[in-house]
């Protein structure tokens, strides 16, 4: 066994039954990724529509944003293992039908259609898998294992996409929309290939009668009165709205660079990768006591890369501002789900993080949507410095206000984890 440190990386790994839902994510993940270029590619190849692109693009992401917390009733009310295997079932089934759709010269109209129904078919899946890590692991090695989720997913941004556009070179759309739905079922697998079944097993509930409304209610009070894991969500929130003014600000930041539209995607990347480069430190930040100072440290490195990025004159700086803004941003973001697991009882994380992940992602769209208008009032250095500015201004309030003190852990997760 590896004598790796409590809460890296490397200490969650130790164990086999994190190890396997971490694969089955991995696989998910990589095949939405790719998934994602192949579908723009298909739909914008039979339309040439701009309009058609952003429909698409809505379709993938609103119902992520309103499902969310049926999502996460759903992955406190049901078997986990269950629920995520009907997950995987469901989008492989659509993945194979989109794929047709493309092979076989199907209603575009269906692609959209198809990739809404996929969406809400994954709505569960982020829930279950954030409440099932915590029975996996050990309290003091969750933030390596929320890291390592992290990890995952920065990866998968930053590689995903490059392996997609080979398949397009060498393939059709359709090739690459059906390996996705390989990837789903080789999920499936690895969820099934989990021993540690009562992992996967809801806390018992004395009013499993209630109405959904009430359960639903019952989630987003408990986020509510947590006051300062409602603020790390809060920080999480700020840190996604830069993202989304980022996807529209860097294409600017490209041109001006005379890098093009393809410069966009470096740019981009390059705070895709700061964000992996930060799996391998958050750990060990989560473990640090002063959580406010540490969040506070993680805006201030969100925030004052912004305006270097906006005035570099190399794209070179460019990305490498970027990545670092992108490590502080996945540091809160870790923090923050940490935070979760570890103050909110089982019977209700699920339902509560059903309500923080569409608020995350709510973030982003927000973000997209104010940075034309800050573009236009202020120019794109301007922009950017309104953005640090708002970070900065909401780090300062984050650490002069502090929460009453919470408990370490809720009870109903202080048990064994794994075997």
């Amino acid at each position: 066994m590896s004598n790796s440190t409590p809460g890296t990386i490397g200490s969650a790994l130790r164990h086999r039954p994190f190890r396997h839902l971490l694969f089955a994510l991995a696989v998910s993940e990589a095949g939405d990724w790719l998934y994602n270029l192949a579908l723009i590619a298909l739909v914008f190849g039979r339309t040439h529509s701009a309009t058609w692109l952003g429909a698409t693009t809505a379709a993938r992401v609103i119902p992520i944003v309103v499902l969310g917390p049926v999502g996460g009733l759903i992955a406190s009310r049901y078997n986990r293992r269950q629920v995520m295997m009907c997950c995987d079932a469901v989008r492989l089934l659509l993945m194979l039908a989109l794929a047709a759709v493309g092979a076989f010269g199907g209603p575009v109209v269906l692609a959209p259609v198809i990739a809404a129904a996929a969406s809400v078919a994954a709505t569960p899946y982020g829930p279950c898998v954030a409440a099932t890590t915590p029975r996996l692991v050990p309290n003091n090695d969750l933030p390596g294992a929320n890291a390592a989720r992290s990890a995952v997913t920065q990866t998968c941004v930053v590689g995903a996409p490059a392996i997609g556009a080979v398949l397009l070179l060498l393939g059709s759309p359709s090739l690459a929309i059906a390996l996705n739905a390989l990837s789903f079922g080789i999920s499936a697998i690895a969820v099934l290939s989990v021993r540690q079944q009562t992992a996967f097993v809801p806390a018992r509930r004395d009013n499993s009668r209630t109405s959904v409304l009430h359960e639903l209610g019952s989630g987003f009070s408990a986020l509510r009165t947590q006051r300062e894991t409602l603020r790390l969500v809060s920080a999480d929130i700020m840190c996604s709205a830069v993202y989304g003014t980022l996807t529209v600000l860097l294409v600017v930041v490209s041109r001006h660079l005379g890098l093009g539209t393809a410069g966009y995607g470096y740019l981009l990347a390059g705070f895709g990768a700061g964000g992996v480069s930060a799996t391998l430190l958050a750990g060990r930040l989560a473990r640090l006591r002063n959580t406010r100072m540490v969040v506070f440290c993680a805006l201030l490195t969100v925030a004052l890369p912004l305006p270097v990025v906006a005035a570099a004159g190399s794209p070179f700086v460019a990305a490498a501002f970027a990545m670092i803004s992108g490590a502080g941003s996945v540091s809160v973001e870790i923090l923050a789900e940490t935070a979760l697991q570890r103050y909110l009882p089982d019977d209700v994380f699920a339902r509560a993080y059903g309500f923080a992940l569409p608020a995350s992602l709510a973030g982003i769209v927000v973000g997209g949507l104010i940075a034309p208008t800050l573009l236009t009032l202020s120019g794109v250095t301007g922009a950017f410095v309104i953005v640090a500015a708002a970070v900065v201004a909401y780090a300062v309030l984050f650490v002069v206000r502090p929460a009453k003190r919470q408990p370490s852990i809720a009870p109903a997760n202080a048990v064994a984890r794994f075997s």
